[in-house]
């Protein structure tokens, strides 16, 4: 005789989320009514708070790679000088506040008399914020953390790095092709590691027309800090102005985030 299937809960029909940090636990699948309500309400505190933390952050740049990179790497040090070349040029440096390419970037800001940045996401295996961090900003969700690493940034540079990166260079990469967001330059350092990428953009999507050819020519490739710095200001100079930007608001408490000198040109 066959033993009666247990009844399943409808929630238990979606368990596709790991439930080992809140965001796995909202990927999971439908949840009660005011677990959903909460959750919602969570989901923008977290956007007030990082809309709070960084309005007065000054323009910025992101800096995008592996934590997986130490100090010893070739890739660290192009990130290293990158950062210091950005807060030389004027440009808060923003990553994922993590080790590897992110330290690096925000290391050579401090280095270069700048304002270092990090957006960082909490994780089954907790991960500190890296030492070189004037404001470091935590969050439950990716998709709050990903917004706040965009809406900040005149320019995206991205160094080698694993699928975090190729996700966050083809969110960017979509959000300009699509018009969401304005034509911000995206510059690609690392230029063997990213090799076969391109070579599979033009010679492979390209031909298929599933992108065009203006898509891969918006993206810079070059190995240089000093080029990429300077594509970097003169976009961000000619191209969009820096011309808005906003006031604190007394009745709010806000304050104006002391700005740096610069020491020097890119």
């Amino acid at each position: 005789m066959n033993e009666p299937t247990p009844e399943r809960h409808p929630e238990d029909l979606f368990e596709r989320g790991s439930g080992t940090v809140e965001e796995g636990r909202f990927l999971a699948g439908p949840e009660s009514r005011r677990s959903e309500l909460v959750r919602t309400l969570r989901i923008a505190w977290e956007f007030i708070r990082g809309f709070r933390t960084l309005h007065f952050v000054g323009p910025a740049v992101t800096v995008f790679g592996s934590a997986r990179f130490d100090e010893s790497h070739r890739y660290y040090q192009m990130a290293r000088e990158v950062g210091e070349r950005l807060a030389r040029a004027g440009f808060t440096t923003m990553t994922g506040g993590g080790p590897g390419i992110m330290e690096a970037a925000n290391r050579g800001a401090k280095e270069g008399g700048g304002t270092s940045l990090g957006c960082s996401i909490q994780l089954p295996r907790e991960q500190a914020g890296n030492p070189y961090l004037d404001v470091l900003i935590e969050f439950h969700y990716f998709f709050v953390r990903k917004v706040m690493l965009v809406k900040y940034s005149y320019a995206f540079i991205v160094l080698p790095g694993g699928f975090g990166t190729m996700d966050e260079i083809f969110e960017t990469a979509t959000l300009i092709q699509t018009g969401k967001m304005k034509d911000f330059p995206i510059i690609i350092m690392g230029a063997d590691y990213w090799r076969p990428l391109i070579k599979l953009l033009e010679d492979k999507m390209v031909p298929e027309g599933t992108i065009d050819q203006e898509d891969v020519d918006r993206l810079m490739i070059t190995d240089s800090p000093e080029d990429a710095v300077s594509r970097v200001l003169q976009s961000a100079r000619t191209k969009f102005g820096l011309e808005w930007e906003p006031k604190p608001s007394w009745l709010l408490g806000e304050h104006r985030r002391a700005r740096p000198s610069k020491k020097g040109s890119s």
